[in-house]
């Protein structure tokens, strides 16, 4: 650090910080505040973020021409690779993060 010293959590070794946030851990479960997601939980979450993301009808539609394009069947149609203004990114990178829009 540049001109600091480190204080409190941060000084202590990657040992002890784990130590300290295991105690947390079992006391908050001890104590009834933790939550651990169920699988329907966890499920109706998935759906949740799914229906999100779907309502961008411009952002389905991109990524489902990249993905038609660089799929097998659509590669086998044209030997060339699909032109840049049909896609966002450069083939192997991932997609690029959307905003959300609720």
């Amino acid at each position: 650090m540049t001109g600091r010293e480190r204080r409190g959590f941060a000084a202590m070794s990657r040992e002890k910080q784990r130590e300290i946030a295991r105690r947390g851990g079992r006391a908050a479960h001890q104590k009834g505040t933790a939550h651990e997601f169920s699988a329907d939980e966890a499920r109706a979450a998935g759906r949740k973020g799914g229906v999100t993301v779907s309502r961008n009808r411009e952002h389905m539609s991109r990524i489902g021409r990249a993905g038609g394009l660089s799929s097998r069947a659509g590669r086998r149609i044209t030997d060339s690779p699909p032109p840049a203004e049909a896609r966002d990114h450069q083939p192997g990178e991932r997609e690029p993060a959307q905003p959300h829009i609720r």
